[in-house]
């Protein structure tokens, strides 16, 4: 959005929000209803001009971060939190299930501001504490979230815009609380939501699983739904074949990626995007995946109800960990290629750059020469890997040398 269109924007809500503060009303066509609700609940909790959120327990914060799980995760995939907040000079935050804020880390411009406001650990940025804000939205509603400029019923945080998505245990279902990233209102972008539900996504890969799992994704006559997405989708439900066409395995993929569950609205737009798809349509399929499935696809959400597996999942955790050669063992291809689905679409390339990014930063010879059946004409990690063996005898040398050659041809 243009910078004129955004201060136009900024605006519009500064002048529904002194409206509403002065005498109770607000444009209708300008505020969300979400908005709306809850600057009526707020209006009933704070004051407007609060100058910062309050404060809880230091201690006790400690403690509550020190027994959560996601200690562990968010330390598993602290650096490309860090890399996100640094590179787009944002605040991320993650907050527990009372949106108290448990681990911080903040780009140099707004790391001084937050502190300011204290978003920092410790922070309650419930609706309660401090008014409408994106975190305390996404707890609430339990879906991505985002508040800009004037939107915040609180004046300290006019000048921000807020994305936020919950963070759900996959193996429990339980949301844990959320991640928030936030800039000032300037540089409000349209990926700043999706980018906040990768974040979410990241973290809840790493979350520590409460058994012990598998080191490869298995595919096994026990219980529940395995899902490969990579390169050749199948999709296997206790142990059994289903045939399903493109469009149900595009549902079905984002069910599985999204164990909170999925409203009607939220799911229609995940699968179709613009396209003029009517609910009846998209109705009509999950009706037919709850019958193949045995009736464990719930409504309102829309949630599968059985132990799943994902092959995205398992790349996924296996990068967090380290294992790069692993991760490409186990990286059949492009998630599904050619899918129209415009969040499957983002998430294929989100999961092909972040392997890629790993053999670029640990190129392990003999998992660059796999990398390089599946991605033939990406010479730079060709290059990367021969310049990291160079004046070695390493076997895989002239595999990649050959590769190479081909690739430049």
């Amino acid at each position: 959005m243009a910078r004129g269109d955004l201060q136009e924007r900024k605006r519009a809500t500064m002048r529904a929000w002194a409206s509403f503060v002065q005498s109770g009303d607000a444009a209708e066509p300008v505020v969300r209803p979400e908005i709306l609700n809850s600057w009526t609940r707020s209006d009933k909790a704070i004051k407007p001009d609060l100058s910062q959120a309050p404060l809880a327990d230091e201690s006790e914060t400690a403690s509550i971060w020190k027994d959560s799980p996601l200690q562990r995760a968010v330390e598993g995939v602290e650096s490309e939190l860090r890399r996100t907040a640094e590179d787009g000079d944002l605040v991320l935050a993650v907050t527990d299930s009372q949106t108290r804020i448990l681990w911080t880390y903040g780009g140099r411009v707004m790391r001084r501001k937050a502190e300011t406001v204290n978003f920092v650990v410790g922070g309650r940025w419930d609706e309660q504490s401090v008014g409408t804000n994106a975190l305390d939205l996404a707890n609430r509603q339990g879906e991505p979230s985002m508040v800009f400029s004037a939107e915040h019923y609180a004046s300290i945080v006019h000048n921000w815009v807020c994305w936020a998505a919950p963070v759900v245990d996959p193996h429990t279902g339980r949301q844990l609380g959320v991640i928030d990233l936030s800039t000032t209102w300037d540089r409000t972008h349209p990926i700043g939501l999706a980018t906040a539900r990768v974040m979410a996504r990241l973290i809840e890969t790493a979350l520590p699983r409460s058994q012990h799992h598998p080191s490869a994704l298995d595919v096994t006559d026990d219980p529940g739904l395995v899902m490969t997405l990579l390169g050749t989708a199948e999709v296997r439900f206790d142990g059994q074949r289903l045939l399903l066409n493109r469009r149900q395995t595009e549902i079905l993929a984002l069910l599985a990626l999204h164990p909170e569950g999925l409203s009607l609205e939220q799911l229609h737009a995940l699968v179709y995007g613009d396209q003029a798809v009517t609910f009846s349509t998209l109705k009509a399929e999950v009706s037919h995946l709850r019958s193949a499935l045995g009736g464990q696809l719930s409504s309102r959400p829309y949630r599968l109800m059985m132990p799943v597996a994902t092959d995205v999942d398992h790349v996924l955790t296996l990068l967090r960990g380290g294992h790069v050669a692993a991760a490409v063992d186990a990286y059949g291809g492009d998630l599904l290629p050619g899918t129209n689905s415009p969040a499957l679409g983002d998430l294929a390339e989100y999961v092909a750059v972040a392997l890629r990014e790993a053999l670029l930063a640990d190129p392990v010879p003999d998992a660059v020469v796999r990398y390089s059946e599946l991605a033939p004409y990406d010479t730079q990690v060709l290059e990367v890997c021969l310049a990291s063996l160079a004046g070695t005898a390493h076997p895989a040398v002239p595999l990649l040398k050959g590769r190479l050659a081909v690739a430049t041809r």
